[in-house]
């Protein structure tokens, strides 16, 4: 499983254990990752997954591959990053595969993925990295493909971030305020690809994936401020200045925002399409899932925050 020790890593893991499935999972640290160790049925494997080499040695023996790789930002500005994490990736694996003789792999990809017309290099590379899969899979190669919307559960990047910032900042400009989403919830996520794994219905199929409520950038901000009881004015930044905002992130520690990012803003990331009700999945709601571990005071929160502070998120 590649990105096994990611956010959705963490919870697939577990859900496909439960279905008796071996799992090997490579690292760059496996020092930092030693939490997935307390599995049964867990190999992790020190590795550079963009080593050829090293990748075709990782699925000796393995019956099906997942891929949940993939980044946000890159070191660069120029698309490259992308480029090399997402779309050439998957052309190595896919060849990989054909080697080792592996005939199942699940991809995940992103809501709005485009090859040629995605606004953001995350986007386009995302969509060049489906195009390979549907080129280069063959006969041998049976691939199902998971598209999506912003991901939410304890740990996740997006809500949490949020909340970061609205603690310590008495006032938060936010650029692209108006950009919809459907965020689903991360268990469901995985739940769908367990699903999906062993069920040949699924071959050569294509599955969005979104929650039961649909949300602005500032609705979902304006959520997080009022599960933390916090008084904090949110201001909606015009596009020009949203692009300054955008253009600032990218050379601050950790980059926490990027112009890429503010592009794939510009696409709604909603579901033209119900993947999960196709797999038999019944989403559970932002509104009543993400209090458990945002607000103030509550054990998951604590321990949520806890398990960032250690570098696990």
């Amino acid at each position: 499983m590649l990105g096994g020790t990611g956010f959705v890593g963490r919870r697939l893991v577990p859900r496909l254990l439960d279905d008796r499935y071996e799992i090997r999972v490579p690292t760059r640290n496996r020092s930092r990752n030693r939490a997935l160790l307390v599995w049964p049925g867990v190999e992790l494997v020190t590795a550079d997954v963009h080593d050829e080499s090293q990748l075709r040695r990782l699925l000796d023996g393995c019956g099906a591959a997942v891929n949940l790789v993939g980044i946000l930002n890159e070191e660069g500005h120029d698309g490259a990053g992308f480029e090399r994490a997402h779309t050439e990736l998957v052309a190595k694996l896919v060849r990989a595969c054909h080697d080792a003789g592996v005939p199942r792999l699940l991809q995940m990809s992103a809501l709005k993925a485009d090859a040629d017309n995605g606004p953001s290099h995350y986007l386009r590379t995302k969509g060049r990295a489906e195009r390979v899969l549907q080129a280069e899979s063959g006969k041998t190669l049976a691939y199902t493909v998971f598209r999506p919307s912003v991901i939410f559960g304890a740990e996740d990047s997006l809500l949490n971030r949020f909340a970061a910032l609205l603690r310590i900042a008495p006032l938060l400009p936010l650029a692209g305020a108006e950009a919809r989403f459907a965020p689903v919830f991360v268990d469901d996520v995985a739940e769908a690809f367990a699903r999906a794994l062993a069920n040949p219905a699924t071959y050569g199929k294509t599955y969005e994936l979104c929650g039961s409520e649909i949300y602005s950038l500032v609705e979902l901000v304006r959520f997080v401020r009022s599960e933390l009881r916090l008084r904090r004015a949110i201001v909606q930044l015009p596009h020009w200045l949203g692009q300054l905002e955008a253009w600032v992130g990218e050379y601050l520690p950790g980059r926490p925002f990027s112009r890429d990012n503010l592009a794939s803003l510009g696409v709604p990331s909603v579901c033209t399409t119900d993947g999960l009700a196709e797999l038999g999945i019944q989403p559970r709601a932002l509104s009543a899932v993400a209090p458990t571990y945002l607000g103030a005071g509550t054990r998951q929160g604590e321990l949520a925050r806890l398990r960032r502070a250690a570098g696990r998120s």
